[in-house]
């Protein structure tokens, strides 16, 4: 979708505005939102972030999902002067003052990060939020000395966008997500985030992820379906991920499959053809109980549009695995 398509909508005679899931979890899906509740979400954030009319924003991800929709939601509401670019790997490449406020993936910082006048440039943004996956340690690491103010945020389509945010860098860097005016969230007895924000959605949504919560505040522990029951033992997918990346040169990412024995066998998927170096590094950095039971090596992870790894396009491509790379582990 273009700008240009997009300004069409917004300014139609349909109170609605179609919207598509991210597909991290399945398919996208449609959904339908009220144009006037994204208003609200666009004056929630710039509220947050103290971001004033005449502020330069930056549009550099695709209009096809909520976070570039949203983008362009805040500048049109609190009139914002909007810079729109070619969403890509290096988006901040060529330009020649840096914007007030911008948006990126995760990817996008990363690149940001290795070219020397991007990465002046990213200093130079006021406020960043990071959304669209989890910010790993390596990119904190790096993120952590940088002299603006970085956010991760935490949210979905069905939000629109975010409903929290995080500082990533500074004396205010925190796991904890802070909910937005008008948010407040609870766990259910799964153990999982609620989140109640009229403002910006109707009905209360039950998520899947799996938090903690400590003086109105919240921190994500991984998804309901992204925990693997292996012999008895469970594990999430996400903690394992966090614990692996900083020791592997590689990208990679955890899954699962049936097994006979175990119920269900974690998998290792990665980037690479090294299996040993692979192996090696999940016998020194996870526990004994963690280790995979197959390790798949490929020329690429499945991801989203959004940049997030295609949680069911992954655990299909291995559904067909059956050798067994760590017997002793999973007795």
């Amino acid at each position: 979708m273009t700008l240009q398509e997009f300004l069409d909508e917004w300014h139609n005679d349909n109170p609605l505005l179609l919207v598509h899931t991210s597909g991290s979890t399945g398919q996208p899906k449609p959904l339908w939102v009220e144009k006037s509740r994204m208003e609200a979400s666009a004056r929630i954030t710039c509220r947050f972030l103290g971001l004033r009319e005449g502020d330069t924003a930056l549009l550099c991800m695709p209009l096809d999902y909520i976070a570039g929709k949203m983008m362009v939601v805040r500048a049109l509401t609190c009139r914002l002067k909007l810079k729109a670019v070619e969403p890509s790997g290096h988006p901040l490449k060529g330009l020649t003052s840096p914007p007030h406020f911008a948006a990126m993936v995760p990817l996008q910082v990363y690149h940001s990060l290795e070219v020397e006048e991007e990465r002046t440039c990213l200093a130079a943004i006021k406020q960043l939020i990071i959304g669209g996956g989890a910010i790993d340690d390596t990119l904190a690491e790096k993120l952590r000395q940088m002299p603006n103010a970085i956010w991760s945020t935490y949210g979905m389509t069905e939000t629109l966008s975010h409903i929290a945010l995080r500082r990533v860098n500074g004396k205010e860097a925190s796991l904890w997500y802070t909910p937005l005016e008008g948010v407040s969230v609870s766990l259910n007895a799964d153990g999982c985030l609620t989140i109640d924000a009229p403002a910006v959605c109707p009905q209360q949504i039950v998520t899947n992820d799996i938090a903690e919560l400590r003086d109105g505040r919240f921190r994500i522990l991984g998804r309901r379906d992204n925990t693997v029951c292996s012999g008895g033992v469970k594990i999430q997918i996400e903690e394992a991920e966090r614990l692996l990346k900083p020791h592997v040169n590689a990208p990679i990412a955890f899954t699962k499959r049936r097994d006979p024995m175990l119920g269900e066998a974690l998998v290792l998927v990665g980037e690479t053809a090294d299996k040993d170096a692979l192996r090696r590094a999940c016998q020194a950095h996870l526990p004994r109980y963690w280790q995979p039971r197959n390790i798949v090596t490929t020329d690429r992870i499945p991801l989203t549009a959004t940049g997030k790894t295609a949680r069911a396009e992954l655990e299909k491509m291995v559904a067909g695995t059956s050798n067994n790379d760590n017997p002793e582990n999973n007795s």
